[in-house]
């Protein structure tokens, strides 16, 4: 640990509330200004391409069946059976108890499987609870995990307890990567956001990601703006470099690029990789998809072409 990382975690309150507060209004009219930004007609099928190996194919009901999830394995490894030239996406994301069913489905493949844990979407366990959840899923399989914070435990001010939760998930997960969701919609404000980016940080996360997808506000491009500063100034002072997860909402190629945009325009074109950024999606695949055969073949599929997840 570096004097200077000592030195936040030695009072995190002081260090999370000395933090610059986000200029609402200037955050929101960049974001829209980027948004209505476009990319040459030439550079569309290889950021529609970049997309798809962006995507963690994510199916997360209480209906999930072990069939679904093999069927949506096959969709994340050869997510067009018509064209074997189409990339996989970057991972499957699932509940725990069907991390040994994907982790089948998946093997050798090179598609990662990441699971849900800490008793997502609430978070409402005690610590114990998630530690076995954690280990569970990395035990079934997945090399990656999203965790929830402790929302409740945020808002109250509560930060140490929610940075020694993320420390001891991140010792349980081994090998596995650690996605930190923060629930962005339930932090009230951008400064709140910015907050719970560094405390997850610092704490270990190798993701920082907006939403659990189960509340009724996801992913903004506002708010990621906000999460993407947030790791472009953490890595100018630590030196490491942290990936962004929005999740929930996002449906469309048109959505997936004007996401790009931002990447490239906030932190640059190293985190244009699956390595740094990804999608949580379900409904995104299917429009990248159809984008995709219409500039490869000159007309849409059809809309039962593709499968439905």
């Amino acid at each position: 640990m570096t004097v200077t990382a000592s030195a936040e975690l030695s009072d995190l309150r002081s260090f999370l509330h000395g933090l610059p507060g986000v200029d609402k209004v200037g955050v929101e009219a960049r974001a829209a200004a980027l948004a209505t930004r476009s990319i040459k007609a030439d550079s569309k099928a290889a950021a529609i391409d970049l997309a798809i190996r962006m995507v963690d194919l994510t199916t997360l009901e209480g209906a999930d069946t072990p069939g679904k999830v093999r069927a949506l394995c096959a969709k994340a490894i050869r997510p067009d059976p018509a064209d074997p030239a189409c990339p996989p996406v970057a991972a499957i994301c699932v509940y725990p108890a069907m991390a040994p069913i994907a982790a089948a489905a998946l093997a050798g493949s090179g598609v990662h499987l990441a699971s849900v844990a800490t008793a997502f979407p609430s978070g409402q366990a005690p610590l114990e609870v998630k530690l076995a959840d954690t280990r569970d899923a990395v035990a079934a399989g997945a090399d990656e995990i999203d965790m929830v914070i402790s929302r409740g435990a945020f808002l109250a001010g509560d930060y140490r307890r929610v940075f020694d939760e993320i420390v001891a998930v991140k010792q349980a997960c081994g090998d596995a990567h650690l996605k930190v969701i923060l629930e962005t919609g339930e932090l009230a404000t951008y400064d709140n956001i910015r907050r719970a980016s560094w405390l997850a940080m610092l704490a270990g996360a190798d993701f920082i990601k907006t939403s659990t997808g189960k509340v009724s506000v996801n992913a903004t491009l506002p708010i990621t703006l906000v999460m993407l500063e947030a790791v472009r100034d953490f890595r100018e002072r630590h030196g490491r470099i942290i990936g962004v997860k929005p999740a929930g909402g996002i449906k469309t190629t048109k959505d997936a690029i004007k996401y790009l945009v931002l990447i490239n325009e906030t932190v640059g074109d190293e985190w244009l990789h699956p390595d740094r950024f990804r999608f949580g999606a379900s409904s995104l695949l299917n429009d990248l998809l159809m984008q995709r055969t219409k500039l490869t073949t000159g007309h849409y599929a059809g809309p039962d072409y593709f499968t439905l997840d």
